[in-house]
This record gives structure tokens, sequence and C-alpha cells, in this order.
């Protein structure tokens, strides 16, 4: 029999069982997926990109200003 598979709770760092039971995965509880997602949402966390990067993506989708 295998031993299932166990990952951190990326809030509080309990041993969270990874299976189809737990509806919080990755996360322990709602309480710490709510805290996860507060965080995302008050810009705690970040995906890091260049300062010019969005810049760059989306320079070419406009017409240059005229003044």
């Amino acid at each position: 029999m295998t031993k299932p598979m166990t990952v951190d709770c990326p809030t509080c760092g309990t041993a969270v069982q990874w299976n189809a039971a737990n509806a919080f995965r990755p996360f322990c509880s709602d309480r710490c997926k709510l805290i996860d997602l507060g965080a995302w949402a008050s810009e705690e966390h970040k995906i890091p990109v260049s300062p010019d990067a969005e810049d760059d993506m989306f320079s070419q989708d406009l017409e240059p200003r005229t003044h």
C-alpha cells in the first residue's frame, strides 16, 4: 500500500493530505485559503516582472498618441 501524499499548507505550514476528500487542498482549511486570497488581493503576493514588461506587452496594441 502506498502512503498518501502530503504537502505543507502554504499559509500555516500544517501537513495536509493531497486527496480528493480535502476540498481545500493545498490549504488545510477554508480559513488558510481565505488568508492567502486576501494576501493576493492586497498585493502582498506578486508575480515578479520587469517594470517595463507591461508596456512592452501592450504598446503595439494602441496607436501612438499625438498631442
